[in-house]
């Protein structure tokens, strides 16, 4: 027992507040999302809804591409091979044909809330914090609607491709441009005067 408090009493203070609000943030977040926001769908509804259509929108009106439509499922499908009851997703259908199924895991809602997660356990005015939130979660967003619509012009055209893409490459590009913003947030931040005391 002493060790553990001998090793977390090595970590610079800095670094421990970081990681007991980081540990803080990410319970709070897990157990709102555990007991309300799973069940209401305030939060995936409307968010798999405008992936869902802002895709197509841009796939009609600024792509080579046309003919696609989006639709409200309501049900049980599949998610690779999880099952899922009672599920809501959006479907995306190319002249009648469904090509694409976003499902609310896949509408980035976790990714945007670790993101603002890392913004609000730094250190840093509430200004820049607010101003890299909303700069953070439209770029999240935006880049989550762009692989969508990469994934779907994969599945027209170049199917072979289409399960490399959606498991590994298009995850790596939405993960490395939440880590370059992250990045770019920390470049300005010092810890010299992270005075905040946990517990």
């Amino acid at each position: 027992m002493l060790n553990i408090k001998d090793s977390l009493k090595s970590i610079p203070k800095p670094v421990r507040l970081f990681l007991g609000k980081a540990l803080l943030f990410f319970v709070v977040w897990k157990l709102l999302y555990g007991f309300y926001f799973s069940h209401t769908k305030t939060l995936d509804y409307p968010l798999t809804k405008h992936v869902g259509e802002a895709s197509t929108y841009l796939l009609n009106n600024f792509s080579p591409m046309s003919g696609f439509t989006v639709e409200r499922n309501v049900g049980t499908f599949y998610i690779g091979d999880e099952l899922v009851e009672g599920g809501i997703s959006s479907q995306i259908f190319h002249n009648g044909y469904l090509v694409l199924h976003i499902a609310d895991n896949c509408n980035g809602l976790e990714l945007m809330i670790l993101f603002i997660g890392f913004i609000i356990c730094m250190p840093s005015s509430l200004k820049r914090k607010l101003l890299y939130i909303v700069l953070g979660i439209l770029i999240i967003d935006f880049v989550n609607i762009l692989r969508c619509m990469g994934l779907i012009y994969l599945r027209e055209y170049y199917h072979a491709y289409f399960d490399f893409a959606h498991h590994y490459l298009f995850k790596a590009v939405v993960y490395t441009c939440t880590f370059l913003i992250w990045m770019y947030f920390s470049r300005k931040i010092s810890f010299k005067n992270e005075n905040l005391q946990i517990g």
